[in-house]
């Protein structure tokens, strides 16, 4: 599969979610926190691709991280919290939604 065709297909996968639905995944350790100034799509694509450089340089820059326990405790006090998702098995991508 060439990276487009990736892309168009993570593209479609692309949903926003409320903190609740994303409990479960973030007890099971696999939801990831993707900063605002990186392009979820980009981060999916690095990460299903196997890019294992680009992740690192976000990694170590904290550009995506996992929620820290400050967080967590932030979101589950607003359950309806929105976040853009994007699924890369086993993972859950999330990035906040700038307040309307």
């Amino acid at each position: 599969m060439t990276n487009t065709d990736l892309r168009a297909e993570l593209t479609e996968n692309l949903d926003e979610a409320e903190w609740e639905w994303l409990i479960p995944h973030a007890r099971r350790d696999a939801v990831i926190v993707v900063a605002e100034e990186l392009d979820l799509l980009d981060v999916g694509l690095a990460i299903a691709s196997d890019n294992a450089s680009e992740v690192q340089i976000w990694i170590d820059e904290a550009l995506i991280t996992k929620p820290s326990v400050e967080q967590i405790g932030e979101w589950n006090n607003q359950p309806t919290k929105r976040f853009h998702t994007l699924i890369i098995q086993p993972y859950v991508l999330v990035q906040e939604k700038a307040a309307a």
